[in-house]
């Protein structure tokens, strides 16, 4: 096992899950992103694995939303997370101010369908029409 697979699995203990293997290669690629993505022309950031347990402490958002794992967000109110109290733990979008869990907003079943479709869509803003994965 390669040192960033031994973090990873750190990361998952301290949050208690498994993430999913998209998100655990994409760790292990490219790391991090965190740019505007034409031509949507939204901003998109996926935190690097150094930042993950600093970040989700910060806004102790497991206290506000038991089972997820912020992972990163739009660069301003809104937190891109996964939500596992799923079994297959889909990407759901959470402003930085919520309480709970009412105001999350679907984005994509995976990481894989985020990244392939954020280039077109950019952010699902409307709760009521999950963007399709």
């Amino acid at each position: 096992m390669s040192s960033i697979d031994d973090r990873i699995v750190q990361v998952e203990v301290h949050f208690g899950v498994r993430f999913p293997q998209d998100y655990r290669d994409f760790l292990g690629t490219t790391g991090s992103l965190s740019q505007f993505v034409p031509p949507a022309d939204d901003f998109l950031v996926i935190d690097a694995l150094d930042e993950l347990i600093g970040n989700n402490e910060a806004g102790e958002f497991q206290k506000r939303f038991p089972g997820a794992v912020v992972i990163g967000g739009d660069g301003s109110r809104e937190l891109l997370a996964y939500d596992f109290r799923q079994d297959t733990p889909p990407l759901v979008t959470l402003d930085v101010s919520a309480e709970d869990w009412s105001s999350a907003i679907h984005q994509a079943a995976s990481l894989s369908a985020l990244l392939e479709h954020f280039p077109q869509t950019g952010w699902n803003w409307d709760e009521t029409n999950p963007s399709p994965s």
